[in-house]
């Protein structure tokens, strides 16, 4: 599933000619990557892959990420300066399918290690209701807006297998720090593994299974612990919902005691307010952490997981 595929502007790719690969550099205000850092150069097309890069590489790497905090990732346009630091990049980590301009200059690119999260697990298809008792709802085949769904860090489950595949890649194009990355990553996992834990735990016994969300990001999250998404809108973050789509999750919430709408940090939440107002129910941030911002909660990946499970056990009433 491509969300708003466009494809790299042929005026950006000569204008990388044009500024110099040479004379390009890093700075804080940009997402472009430093070459000759002395280090393994890695970019990565958003907050999930840069982290996971960052854990695993740990002071052997330098990671630069082509998505700027508090830019929605599917949006992104690359820059020829952007183009420019994956021709002098050791690696890039992406996702195959949730940016389509990054797809694009990847496939263009000459960098050596090309390392596709997408190809690491297993990726489904997801529309708007996704799990549990969701085909009991589900009114249109594969639900609306269905496609490949991308947001596999969002199971921590997907996500260690995503870093045990990016852990062989690093070893593999940088052998002469092959002990640290195994090292590095096996830490990883082992916390990845103990997160999936204390979600199993905390979401097992709640009053009601369904949550309702404005982008359908959370799929994964849902099968793997039993929950069912109902998503306002499909995998596509800012596409609009159908009235007949509102009606339903209306009639929905009430059937299975639903008590919150969740937005993102990222997306603008008048849809969901909206949505909860016109059904009688509160609102809360479900983050599907495509960034991280002074909005978020949680400096990193792990902290905002752990808000996450905390909304979700209050909005489902967990005993």
């Amino acid at each position: 599933m491509n969300v708003r595929r466009r494809l790299i502007p042929a005026a950006a790719v000569a204008a990388v000619t044009a500024l110099g690969i040479g004379t390009l550099s890093a700075c804080s205000g940009e997402s472009t990557a430093a070459t000759g850092t002395g280090k393994f150069d890695v970019v990565a097309s958003f907050y999930p892959m840069a982290f996971l890069a960052e854990r695993i590489g740990g002071d052997h790497v330098h990671v630069t990420t082509l998505t700027s905090p508090g830019q929605e990732p599917h949006d992104l346009e690359i820059s020829p300066r952007q183009i420019a630091s994956l021709e002098e990049s050791d690696a890039v980590l992406y996702l195959k399918n949730l940016q389509p301009s990054v797809d694009d200059a990847v496939a263009q690119s000459p960098v050596a290690t090309k390392i596709d999260a997408a190809s690491l697990t297993a990726l489904e298809e997801h529309g708007n209701e996704v799990g549990g008792h969701a085909a009991e709802h589900d009114t249109h085949a594969g639900g609306e807006g269905s496609g490949k769904d991308p947001h596999i860090w969002l199971d921590p489950v997907k996500y260690a297998q995503v870093a045990e595949g990016v852990g062989r890649a690093f070893e593999k194009a940088d052998p002469e720090h092959a002990a640290d990355y195994k090292k590095n990553t096996a830490a990883l996992v082992k916390r990845l593994d103990e997160l999936n834990a204390r979600f199993e735990k905390g979401l097992a016994h709640t009053e009601s299974k369904v949550f309702i969300t404005t982008h359908a990001a959370f799929g994964y999250l849902a099968e793997r612990y039993g929950l069912t998404e109902e998503a306002i809108n499909g995998l596509d973050p800012e596409s609009e919902p159908s009235a007949a789509r509102v009606r339903d999750l209306e009639k929905m919430a009430a059937a299975d005691g639903v008590t919150t709408v969740f937005y993102e940090t990222l997306v603008s939440d008048k849809t969901a307010r909206t949505v909860a107002a016109d059904a009688g129910l509160r609102t809360d941030v479900l983050d599907p952490l495509e960034g991280i911002t002074d909005k978020s909660r949680g400096k990193d990946y792990f902290a905002v997981q752990e808000a996450n499970l905390k909304a979700l056990q209050q909005a489902l009433g967990a005993k």
